[in-house]
C-alpha cells in the first residue's frame, strides 16, 4: 500500500466515525436502523470512491484529502465551511435526538425513498468527480487546471454542490426525523453561498470559466439557476 493509498483509506474510513458518533450519543441508543442504514450506504460509497479513483485518478485523491475549514486558502470560505460544518452537526444533533424523544414518526417507505434519493446523489458527485479531475474540497484554481465541460457539467456548473445538496435535504428523512432539516436546509443555504463565492474566484482566475457560463447557463438545477 503506497503512502497516498494509506492515507486515503484513514480519511475514508474515519470520516464515517464522527457521524456515527454524534448519531449514536445524541440518540443514547445503537438500536437506530435508520442510522446504520445511513452509515452503511455513505460507507460502500465512500469506500468505492476512493478504491476507484486511486486506481483512475490518483491526483484526485490527493486534491481531495485537503478539506475542512482549515484548509481553505480564503477567509471568506473558511467561514462559510465552519458554518456548513455546523449546521451539519446539527443536522445529525436533532436526528438523534428524535430518535431519542420521538419528537417525530416519518414512515419507512419515506425513509427507503430518502435512501434511494442518497444512493443517486451520491452517483452524481462520483461523475463529477470522473469528469473533473480538480474537484478538489477546497477552492481554489490549480496550475493548468482546465474547465471541465462533458458528463454532468454539460447540464449545471456545479454537479458536486448539487449533489452535496441533495444529499444534505434527503439526509433527514433517511435518519427518520423531520426535525434535522432544521439543520440540514441552512447547511443547503451555505452550499449556495459557497458555490457563488468560488464562481467569483474562477470567473477570475480559470481561463475559459466566463465563456462557459454563457454556454451552461445554470448553477445547481437544471432550467431553474
Amino acid at each position: 500500500m503506497t503512502p497516498l493509498s494509506a492515507q486515503a483509506w484513514r480519511h475514508t474510513l474515519g470520516s464515517a466515525l464522527p457521524f456515527a458518533a454524534v448519531l449514536f450519543v445524541s440518540a443514547w441508543t445503537l438500536r437506530y436502523g435508520e442510522a446504520w442504514l445511513y452509515l452503511a450506504i455513505y460507507l460502500v460509497g465512500a469506500c468505492f470512491n476512493t478504491a476507484y479513483f486511486l486506481k483512475h485518478d490518483p491526483a484526485l485523491v490527493r486534491r481531495r484529502l485537503r478539506a475542512g475549514p482549515g484548509a481553505e486558502s480564503l477567509s471568506s470560505q473558511r467561514t462559510i465551511q465552519a458554518m456548513t460544518a455546523i449546521c451539519l452537526l446539527a443536522t445529525f444533533v436533532l436526528a438523534g435526538l428524535d430518535h431519542r424523544w420521538r419528537w417525530s414518526n416519518l414512515p419507512l417507505p419515506a425513509v427507503a425513498l430518502a435512501d434511494a434519493v442518497l444512493v443517486s446523489a451520491m452517483l452524481l458527485v462520483f461523475a463529477a468527480f470522473r469528469h473533473n479531475s480538480y474537484a478538489a474540497s477546497t477552492v481554489e484554481v490549480a496550475p493548468a487546471q482546465a474547465v471541465s465541460v462533458v458528463g454532468p457539467y454539460a447540464w449545471v456548473r456545479h454537479p458536486m454542490y448539487l449533489g452535496s445538496a441533495i444529499a444534505f435535504l434527503a439526509t433527514p428523512a433517511a435518519l427518520g426525523s423531520a426535525y434535522a432539516w432544521l439543520g440540514a436546509i441552512p447547511a443547503t443555504c451555505a452550499l449556495v453561498v459557497r458555490l457563488l463565492d468560488e464562481e467569483r474566484l474562477l470567473a477570475a482566475q480559470l481561463p475559459g470559466y466566463a465563456a462557459y457560463c454563457t454556454r451552461v447557463r445554470f448553477r445547481l438545477l437544471p432550467g431553474v439557476w
